[in-house]
């Protein structure tokens, strides 16, 4: 049988051209066995802290549960008989002991207990290199805001030229975005990043009258949180987990489409960086395809189909899942590298970016002026009414339409038609004089987002935990 079916992966290309390697390791197969390992590892040496294992037996375990103990192929032969990897696990840990402190090996713990404290030390530090990526991300981006601050275009709704902005501006929101999305980040950690070992049906009863104090030391021993409350059947932390992944990928991919719109022929204000035969196309030798983009976007769309998975993981009923665990196996690995792909191709766009600031004024007059419409119509309505106003405007933009004019000079036309020509004289104005407020919000958008702090430092690696007392 192919190794990659005899593991049940198939090929995908886009994690093969784009996937993000630090995700992929946080959630590969060895750094599952090593969370596992650490999980029964900090169980040991808490339980010789409160006087149920000896401190001898509690160090022979810290020493055999290690990777190099674990036979893997054994294991995941042993584990598709059982249903779940912790009951082989164990077994090789303590074939690796001598008689007595074999017998100490997971005492009192339940297999749900080590997986899911093992998954959370997963999660912590898939979120630790997810928001380390996003600060890069947003560094990124907020250069290009105060680089183009005042590089002056048109804001587009509906996809259509509305009324001149900056480009600063325009990357503003997103920069202000991503501020957001660190704080829900530092805000989720605690949250997500917490040790379960509350027992077969969540009620600590195998770990005896020391369980409190016994999960306490484990969560201290992991570098986790200790929530004092069993999470077997709870999965709104992981769900939360998963929904942060898509919703950061979402927010990757609003930006990528922007850039795909304005990298068309059509358009051509700004580009993906370029190198000899990035984006070529194998028949057309013009192309310069936006290709990070399209892996962005793509990584956004298959993220948004994982979603619907987080709420059927929260259905798990009474005190064990039944079908429901299972989901979030598959579902919470895949966002977490998404998420992490989004933003490498997202900083990969941003740091060599081209922007064409000519073009991006042209284009402003290709409609013949007609993006100030809303400025000439705010210049009228103080003697007019706004009502008035909008409806002499309207019809100035029509005739400007149909004629091919300016509508300046169908302004004025409209005006002398309406005996209004003196309200009109001398309102002639450039773009750079109706931006309102672009430049500041460009402004406050890098403040906010200098001003939003960092989740975490570096954490420590699984294999270092519970290692020595």
């Amino acid at each position: 049988m192919p190794a990659a079916l005899a593991h049940g992966s198939p090929f995908s290309l886009l994690t093969r051209l784009a996937g993000d390697d630090d995700q992929a390791e946080i959630f590969g197969e060895d750094s599952a066995v090593e969370s596992w390992l650490a999980a029964e590892r900090a169980l040991a040496l808490a339980q010789s802290e409160h006087g149920v294992l000896s401190r001898d037996d509690a160090d022979a375990i810290v020493k055999a549960a290690r990777a190099e103990s674990i036979d893997t192929a054994a294991l995941w032969s042993t584990a598709r008989v059982v249903g779940y990897p912790v009951l082989g696990l164990v077994r090789q840990v303590a074939a690796a002991l001598p008689s007595g402190p074999d017998g100490r090996v997971h005492y009192g713990a339940t297999t749900q207990d080590i997986m899911d404290t093992g998954l959370a030390l997963q999660l912590i530090r898939s979120l630790a290199a997810l928001d380390r990526q996003l600060g890069a991300v947003g560094d990124a981006l907020a250069a290009r805001v105060e680089e183009h601050a005042d590089t002056v275009m048109a804001a587009r709704t509906h996809a259509q030229q509305a009324v001149p902005t900056t480009f600063g501006a325009t990357l503003g929101t997103l920069l202000a975005q991503l501020a957001r999305h660190r704080e829900r980040l530092a805000q989720a950690a605690p949250r997500i990043a917490c040790v379960s070992l509350f027992g077969a049906g969540g009620t600590a009863a195998a770990l005896g009258p020391s369980a409190s104090a016994i999960r306490a030391s484990t969560a201290r021993l992991l570098e986790l949180r200790d929530s004092g409350m069993p999470w077997h059947v709870d999965r709104d932390g992981v769900a939360e987990y998963g929904w942060l992944c898509a919703t950061m990928t979402a927010a990757c991919a609003k930006f990528a489409r922007n850039i795909v719109d304005l990298s068309r022929t059509e358009v051509a204000e700004v580009f993906e960086p370029f190198e000899s035969h990035r984006g070529a196309s194998s028949t057309m030798p013009q192309k310069v395809n936006p290709i990070a983009s399209e892996i962005v976007i793509g990584a956004a769309g298959a993220a948004g189909s994982l979603t619907s998975s987080l709420l059927r993981m929260q259905e798990a009923g009474h005190e064990r899942a039944a079908g429901e665990w299972q989901i979030e196996w598959h579902v919470i690995p895949q966002l977490g590298v998404l998420a992490g792909t989004a933003l490498r191709q997202t900083r990969t766009i941003l740091e060599g970016l081209r922007v064409d600031p000519a073009r991006m004024r042209a284009n402003l007059a290709l409609d013949g002026g007609l993006v100030m419409a809303e400025a000439h119509m705010i210049g009228l309505a103080q003697a007019l009414g706004r009502e008035r106003a909008h409806d002499l405007v309207y019809e100035a933009a029509e005739r400007a339409r149909g004629t091919g004019r300016t509508l300046a000079d169908t302004i004025a036309e409209v005006a002398e038609d309406n005996s209004i020509a003196h309200l009109t004289s001398g309102s002639a104005m450039a773009v750079e004089d109706y931006l309102g407020e672009a430049h500041a919000i460009a402004t406050r958008s890098v403040e906010l987002w200098r001003a939003t702090p960092a989740l975490v430092g570096q954490v420590t690696p699984i294999e270092d935990l519970a290692t020595t007392r």
